[in-house]
């Protein structure tokens, strides 16, 4: 297959676990000639930002899915139901001793420290309408009706590309339906077990290596 579009993680794809940048994945990434969309649970502004600053695209998913934007200086597109994160957090507050992340800055999801376990979090708010992810550096309650793959079909069918012919590339949980809805999903070394299990292709490198393994591998750069 011809690969017309790259969508791909940041955080611990494209950085290390202390969320430093890999300098030779920006590298290969500028080198791309087709559209490269960062696809973070990380909040708009840090998104484009971080496009900008890596040199690929305007083309952001952000929030898990919960908003896209396609412009460095245009306007966010809200996907995801906020006040359905809202009620669910209520409900972990009764039971957990929970802490807020950039709260205000979200428009689609809540994001909260990882301090209570997920499993029986996820019992708790099982029938609320949202889904508990686990990006490896905070849990996200997010709209169940919203993912990172249903942004990226929403933003293929804007470029006129099918969703087919991209390459996604990530490492945790919330990646997921990124690589499923992707023609090629790509799982670096030290991604999530589920993660691996769903790639296509599995790098030998971790984080940012495992990226340039890939576009190696496949041809790209």
């Amino acid at each position: 297959m011809e690969i017309k579009g790259v969508a791909i993680d940041i955080d611990g794809t494209i950085t290390d676990r202390k969320r430093r940048l890999n300098c030779r994945a920006v590298e290969a990434l500028r080198k791309l000639k087709i559209p490269v969309v960062l696809a973070t649970g990380n909040i708009s502004c840090f998104a484009r930002t971080a496009a900008k600053l890596i040199g690929v695209s305007d083309i952001v998913i952000c929030e898990n899915g919960g908003v896209v934007r396609f412009e460095y200086d245009g306007e966010d597109t809200v996907l995801g139901n906020k006040e359905k994160c809202y009620r669910a957090l209520e409900v972990l507050r009764e039971k957990y001793d929970v802490v807020l992340l950039d709260d205000v800055y979200r428009k689609s999801e809540v994001c909260l420290r990882r301090t209570f376990p997920k499993d029986e979090a996820e019992k708790l708010i099982a029938r609320m309408g949202v889904k508990l992810l686990d990006s490896g550096f905070a849990y996200h309650i997010a709209d169940a009706e919203v993912s990172k793959g249903k942004a990226l079909r929403f933003i293929a069918d804007r470029l006129g590309i099918g969703v087919e012919d991209f390459l996604a590339i990530g490492d945790s949980e919330n990646d997921i339906d990124l690589l499923e809805a992707a023609g090629v999903g790509v799982a670096v070394a030290n991604a999530d077990l589920r993660l691996k299990e769903i790639a296509d292709v599995v790098t030998s490198r971790p984080n940012g290596d495992g990226v340039v393994e890939a576009l190696e591998f496949l041809g790209l750069i």
